[in-house]
């Protein structure tokens, strides 16, 4: 397994929590400015992931949000 892969499924595995909170961290040593244009590259290539798992989490928050409205509606709908 090649570090790319290696990197995505650390990622993959993160909680919403974990990824903003590393995420925050990656843009902190972004704006302090890293040793090297390659570190710099490596952050925010991770960084772009990150916020990407993040964005992940909310949409399918969103889902399960709608998915319930959907139900509450179609009970009331039934019931009444």
């Amino acid at each position: 397994m090649d570090t790319m892969t290696s990197a995505a499924d650390d990622i993959n595995a993160l909680s919403y929590e974990q990824a903003r909170d590393e995420l925050v961290r990656v843009v902190n040593a972004l704006e302090q400015g890293a040793s090297s244009l390659e570190e710099s590259l490596a952050l925010w290539e991770r960084g772009e992931a990150l916020a990407r798992r993040c964005e992940e989490w909310l949409i399918g928050a969103k889902a399960r949000l709608d998915a319930a409205r959907a139900g509450q509606v179609d009970a009331a709908a039934t019931a009444g």
